[in-house]
């Protein structure tokens, strides 16, 4: 029995990005239950916001894509935005998958698979804009959109049970500073012919009307810029590209000189110039050239809009930057918006500049930054172009979700379902549903380690940065079970002793001298019981003082002593 005489379900599994904003991977399947082929649509990491110490970053878990084997044909890649592609050398060892991609995508994800050694090993597949394409039961057809970086691709999937419509990240710019004009002929032609599905950017379903264009914003930039009277620094996210091309054009409008600080940046001009978004050679400065540009002449491009501790700005706000230096009088322009999570690291690296006299421009005042995502007035223009008769939103936190198909619903779609991560949705034939659920995680890169989220480490150590740490050393005597020296005791990330409050130290080995009391002397003859009831006892004494329960550890061995 072929595919056409028995179909089966297309069927739906987010494993990220459904349910939150980052860490996007949509698992697509075609064909009966038993004999599905799957494609992977994106893989991107997420970001932590500090909120797990020591972990640099969040991928998806792919367990079950691993479990599924030689089923999984291929990755295909919408866009080059962390969230969508950055996973992909992270993870490809463990997958083993041909990769589909358009030209600029390629050529970044080309850089990252070099540094994981991965150059000459991942089957790459360079597509052009627009491009129709085959993965075993799947006819797949890249849709250009417009977004914040170049070459964002909506994805057409067509198989024998159905078709459905992949919006990758979008908007509606009518008039982009780089990128072509979303493809809006082949969105409707796909609504002519019958649409069964959308899954669909949920970003910005709260903000009504339509997007600013990009081009309002170079326009914006571009007076600000030549109106200042001193030194420029603009800091805006690398991988928009549109944006980097609009503020060295107001640059070279105003007669400065172009200098770009930050490894990312470095990396994105470089594949901009590799596949024709970029055309200046020899015009852009590096960092180590800065004392060389006068003051009035200079626009700096820099890292760090989101307050990372390593990026450009962070470090000239700090005063630790080894080439740049602002003085009293400079402007320092926000040309992106905060994403949640980083409100903190970028209000500290604001108040750094407002003390060094610097003056600083943002998007609360001015137009110098856009969405990359569609607002509502786009989103009912995308419905009615490609005319689903399913809509299921994705790439936003729950509450996006829901308000996504209470739009569509609003606008006439025939059926809405809400698929969060980990669920398996059908998609066609007939009416959406959720039919399952597939295993969805989250691994954190510490170090150089992938681990599951549930980890026991992870817990212990954001215990350890809430509450900090007791060890506690015990020697006692075999047979009378009393206490053969001297208690060891550290503290790690506890108060010291003050006026303020009781002295811990004290309190803790008040707490082991009542504990060991309260025992039997044939139970202190047990080290593992001994230790669990110092260690409640210690926990429990700190918890009623200091209002905290730190990570506790006994350590007990016994010794025979002669008398």
């Amino acid at each position: 029995m072929n595919a056409r005489s028995n179909p089966g379900e297309l069927v739906y599994a987010p494993l990220g990005g459904a349910g939150e904003i980052g860490m996007n991977l949509y698992l697509y399947g075609t064909g009966p239950e038993k004999s599905r082929e799957w494609i992977i649509v994106d893989i991107g990491i997420g970001f932590t916001g500090g909120r797990l110490p020591g972990v640099d970053i969040v991928l998806p878990d792919t367990s079950h894509i691993e479990a599924l084997g030689p089923a999984v044909k291929a990755i295909v890649l919408t866009h080059a935005h962390e969230d969508h592609y950055g996973a992909v050398a992270e993870l490809w060892r463990r997958l083993n998958l041909p990769v589909y991609a358009t030209p600029f995508t390629a050529e970044l994800l080309k850089g990252k698979l070099y540094e994981h050694g991965l150059e000459d090993k991942v089957p790459l597949n360079v597509l052009g804009l627009g491009s129709p394409f085959e993965i075993g039961g799947f006819e797949l057809e890249f849709v250009t959109m417009t977004h914040s970086i170049p070459e964002p691709s909506g994805l057409i999937i067509r198989t024998a049970a159905g078709t459905v419509f992949h919006t990758g990240d979008w908007k509606i710019d009518d008039e982009p500073v780089i990128s072509p004009n979303t493809d809006l002929d082949k969105l409707k032609a796909l609504g002519d012919a019958g649409c069964d599905a959308m899954i669909c950017d949920s970003t910005n379903v709260f903000r009504d009307g339509v997007s600013a264009s990009e081009s309002e914003v170079a326009r914006s930039l571009a007076k600000l810029i030549k109106s200042a009277k001193n030194r420029v620094a603009v800091t805006t996210f690398s991988s928009n590209v549109g944006r980097i091309v609009s503020l060295i054009r107001a640059g070279q409008e105003a007669g400065r000189d172009i200098v770009l600080a930050g490894r990312a940046l470095h990396r994105i001009t470089a594949a901009a110039e590799a596949t024709g978004y970029l055309d200046s050679t020899g015009k852009l400065l590096d960092a180590r050239d800065f004392d060389d540009v006068p003051r009035h002449r200079c626009l700096a491009i820099v890292t760090g809009s989101q307050g990372e501790p390593r990026a450009a700005l962070t470090r000239i706000a700090g005063g630790t930057h080894p080439n740049i230096r602002l003085e009293p009088g400079d402007l320092v322009i926000y040309s992106s918006k905060n994403i949640p999570g980083n409100e903190l690291a970028i209000a500290q690296v604001e108040n750094q500049l407002a003390e060094m006299g610097i003056e600083i421009v943002n998007s609360d005042r001015h137009l110098v930054h856009v969405t990359g995502h569609p607002r509502r007035g786009e989103l009912e223009t995308m419905y009615g172009l490609v005319k689903p008769k399913l809509a299921v939103p994705m790439h936003g936190e729950y509450r996006h979700l829901v308000a996504h198909a209470a739009l569509a619903k609003d606008l006439g779609v025939p059926q809405t379902l809400v698929v969060p991560n980990g669920s398996l949705a059908q998609l066609a034939p007939g009416p959406g549903k959720v039919i399952g659920e597939v295993p969805s995680g989250r691994l954190l890169r510490d170090g150089d380690l992938l681990v599951p989220e549930a980890d026991p480490a992870v817990r212990e150590r954001r215990n350890l940065s809430f509450a900090g740490a007791v060890f506690i050393s015990l020697v006692l005597d075999q047979s009378s079970g009393n206490l053969a020296s001297d208690t060891e005791i550290h503290l790690l990330g506890i108060p010291e002793p003050s006026d303020y409050g009781p002295d811990l130290d004290e309190l803790v080995d008040n707490a082991i001298d009542r504990a060991l009391k309260k025992l039997p002397k044939d139970r202190r003859r047990d080290p593992d019981h001994v230790a669990e009831m110092v260690r409640r006892a210690v926990r429990g004494a700190l918890r009623q003082a200091w209002g905290k329960k730190p990570e506790t550890r006994v350590a007990v061995a016994h010794v025979n002593v002669r008398k």
